[in-house]
């Protein structure tokens, strides 16, 4: 019987430690979740961090170095990115300034052919921005190349991150990206995120009596709709 007793209390020991061991686990590996959920601010560090520097760095707004800590140079840059893309300005990286980043929150869509509410706002002024003097199907067929740009490995993979790299737009550039679209500019990211691309695969487009570049005149022309001429 003391035997018996014995072993019954060996295994609960047992089944006491296998439980406390579990229980310090998910302290140690909450940092390896894939969908950012939490609000980043200063003073955390990590791969979420990294990634936000990264970004950041990527843009233009952030010189710093891509340490995984996030503090004031890096709190500063993410102000500065708010302000740029009319988001609350507060130097907090919550799930709309993950969005406007371009980085899955918990409550988004993993799945590559879907966007989300922010995306379609974000593309919606980019095309006001660049093309609001355009007929429809010209804001429709420049909304086309952003997404064209996602899809090529020659480009960010994602919305946010084509439509704030460096130099690629001049409505970025100059500030109108942050003006407020029209129905128009929202109902054309909706039909170019459906899948119609009046730019026949452009990956670029150009205003000839604007343009300088010697580079862009020598790629080849898909269409010309309105003052745009659509290349690839």
């Amino acid at each position: 019987m003391k035997k018996i007793c014995k072993s019954i209390t060996l295994v609960l020991v047992a089944v006491c430690l296998v439980l406390s061991i579990g229980a310090i686990v998910p302290s140690v590996t909450g940092d390896t979740q894939t969908a950012y959920a939490q609000v980043i601010t200063v003073g955390d560090r990590g791969n979420t961090v990294k990634t936000i520097q990264q970004k950041l760095k990527n843009w233009g707004y952030y010189k710093g170095a891509v340490d995984g800590i996030f503090g004031s140079q890096t709190k500063q840059a993410v102000r500065y990115f708010q302000q740029k893309n009319g988001l609350k300005v507060d130097g907090i990286v919550g799930n709309q300034t993950l969005s406007a980043l371009g980085m899955k929150t918990s409550g988004s869509s993993s799945s590559s052919s879907t966007y989300s509410d922010a995306d379609v706002m974000l593309l919606a002024r980019l095309i006001y921005g660049e093309a609001r003097g355009e007929s429809y199907v010209g804001q429709v067929a420049v909304g086309a190349v952003v997404l064209n740009r996602i899809k090529s490995a020659s480009f960010p993979n994602t919305m946010a991150g084509v439509i704030y790299q460096r130099y690629a737009f001049t409505a970025v550039d100059d500030g109108q990206i942050n003006l407020t679209p029209n129905e128009t500019a929202k109902k054309a990211a909706r039909d170019a995120m459906n899948g119609w691309d009046p730019s026949y695969g452009a990956l670029y487009y150009y205003n000839p009596a604007t343009a300088t570049s010697q580079w862009i005149f020598s790629r080849k022309t898909t269409v010309t709709i309105g003052r745009h001429v659509f290349a690839i």
